[in-house]
């Protein structure tokens, strides 16, 4: 079963518990998902592959991400809540990532192996790691790494 007939599964399961918050995640989803179907001249009635409804969900995480940052740095914690109850369920569909700890011995053997020395091209170490990785790890996390390496 594809991410998304689980995730038209789980919002009639959400419909049926009443859970609002679950609710309305799932149905955030689900229009990013079509969104992205209409950006790429697709059909609303098309579905996207997992590795892409992955990537819509991380887009979905990180807006609101910056929305709790914002809504915090502004002292509203009571539009704060919302977006964490959000960002929960938002995870809970995204693969696990790497630890630092797990990314570091990759990061080491790739700058090896591009004889890596200098500190200006740490851009590079990053983007080479991050394709790598492909998606498994926080970018935040491999910048990190990479840079403790120098």
């Amino acid at each position: 079963m594809s991410t998304q007939s689980e995730l038209r599964n789980t919002l009639k399961e959400a419909m049926k518990a009443k859970d609002e918050v679950r609710l309305r995640t799932v149905r955030s989803i689900i229009t990013a998902c079509t969104n992205e179907l209409v950006a790429t001249s697709r059909t609303p009635q098309d579905e996207l592959k997992d590795e892409e409804v992955i990537a819509v969900i991380k887009r979905l995480a990180k807006q609101r991400k910056e929305s709790i940052v914002q809504y915090i740095a502004g002292n509203r914690p009571e539009l704060a809540l919302p977006e964490k109850e959000e960002l929960a369920i938002l995870e809970s569909y995204l693969p696990t990532l790497m630890s630092q700890d797990v990314i570091r011995p990759i990061a080491e053997a790739i700058k090896a192996e591009l004889g890596m020395t200098d500190k200006a091209k740490i851009g590079v170490l990053v983007g080479a790691v991050m394709k790598k990785l492909q998606g498994q790890a926080d970018g935040a996390d491999v910048k990190a790494v990479v840079e403790s390496l120098f």
